[in-house]
This record gives structure tokens, sequence and C-alpha cells, in this order.
């Protein structure tokens, strides 16, 4: 049986989370850096697949066009609401199948913290490929496929050596993760699906669908701890990054 994937059932929460701005993680972390790396021009055409509420969308600079495509209804009329740039155009698809695209030449594109939610990875990479230009980019930001897996990554702390650091018991297999919206209210909880890849997964699917790997970040958290612990933590943020991005370009 094929699972539901969108987030409509959790878009309430999901819009409140990340509000017009954006989260804590999407100012101080995501958009900065993703706005570095797609280095955008006036002449750009943007598509964003998975642009949920289209946080993306509302920090970029003038465009000649963007283009985000969404499964949840609900978020694409969130996005619609708070943007009403002329130039943005929002759709609902699911961007593993066919495209409400009539013409492809996209410059850059993005998936933002949503390629790790779906689950034929591979055919959101050859739909980018499809629609980009011949040497067009694409910027991929996921939660850290190696330190961040959920249900298989976490924390231990060693007290005598005074040291955290991250346990990993699954990391080559490909996964698939059911994630509890409210594990401790079992009235409203819902579920949505995380599906990981290893790192050569990323690369196969690109190189498989006309594309190169240019260039991949790791992105730390700023945050910082209190207490008696403070010192250790924040070394181990700064030694184990949150997100990674990756870079690729068409061949």
């Amino acid at each position: 049986m094929q699972k539901n994937t969108s987030w409509s059932k959790v878009s309430k929460w999901y819009n409140k989370t990340v509000g017009e701005k954006g989260s804590f993680f999407h100012q101080e972390v995501i958009l900065p850096h993703t706005l570095r790396l797609l280095n955008m021009r006036p002449d750009d055409r943007i598509l964003d697949l998975g642009c949920g509420q289209g946080v993306l969308a509302r920090t970029i600079p003038p465009v000649r066009e963007y283009l985000g495509i969404d499964l949840s209804i609900e978020l694409i009329e969130e996005a619609r609401k708070m943007d009403t740039n002329p130039s943005h155009k929002f759709a609902v698809a699911d961007v593993s199948k066919t495209l409400p695209i009539r013409t492809g030449g996209f410059s850059k594109a993005a998936i933002i913290l949503a390629l790790q939610n779906i689950k034929n990875q591979f055919a959101v990479i050859k739909n980018v490929s499809t629609f980009l230009e011949k040497n067009g980019e694409l910027i991929i930001v996921l939660n850290h496929p190696v330190f961040r897996i959920p249900k298989h990554a976490d924390w231990g702390v060693d007290r005598v050596r005074r040291v955290q650091y991250r346990k990993v018991d699954s990391y080559m297999s490909p996964l698939e993760i059911g994630i509890d919206s409210s594990p401790f209210d079992h009235k409203n909880n819902q579920k949505t699906w995380s599906y990981h890849y290893p790192l050569s997964s990323y690369s196969e699917m690109l190189l498989d669908n006309g594309m190169v790997i240019k260039k991949i970040e790791e992105w730390i958290s700023p945050k910082r701890s209190e207490g008696g612990l403070a010192e250790i933590e924040d070394k181990a943020r700064r030694e184990f990054p949150m997100f990674m991005a990756i870079v690729a370009r068409k061949t």
C-alpha cells in the first residue's frame, strides 16, 4: 500500500512552526546559505520543488520567474496568501510524478528539506533534470543523512572523557521511518514519513539523471547551551553538522 506523504494533515502545525519568515534554523542557517549557493540573478527562472508554504519564495531577490510546487493544497494556499509577487507562481502536484509545467529552461532549482520526505526521490531528481536548462544548477538541502537519521541517530555522552558524540545504528540501508507529530497526544497525532538514503545513493540519482555534483556543504547548528555540559555540547554541535547541502549541475 502506497503511503500518503503529503504534509496536508500537519499543515497547520507546519505553517505555525515555519511562519512567514521561517523557523530559527531557516532564518539562521538554511535560508542564508541557500541564497548564497543559489546566487540568483534578475534573469533567473527558479523551480522550487516541495516548496511547502513558500518560505524560500519570500526571501529570494527579484527574479524573472519563480515556480513553487507542493503536494499539500493547504500549504500552497498559505504560500499564495503570503506572497503577492506577480512573478511568483505556485502549483499543487506530486513532485515525483508528472509536473504541471509546459516549458523547461529553469536556470536554478531548489529542494529544501523536502526530498527526505518523498519516497521516490529518483523521480524527483529526474523531474529537475528534465526542466533545468543545460548547466542549470540544483541545490538540495537535507537533514544530514549520516548524523541526523530519525530514530537511528542520537546523542551520547561520555562523562569520564567529557565528550558528547553521535550514535548511529543504521546508515547504508534505505529506511522508511514513520514520524509522529504528537507522540503523547494520541487524539491529535498524525504520522509523516521520512526516507533515508546513504550519500552514495544521492550521487547515483544525480549522475543517472545527467547531473554532476559541484559542491557539498555541511552546516552546523549555531545554538549554544547553558549549564554544566555546555562546553561539550557546544563542541559536539561544531563537530556534527545538522544539515547537508548538495549543489549539482546539469551537464
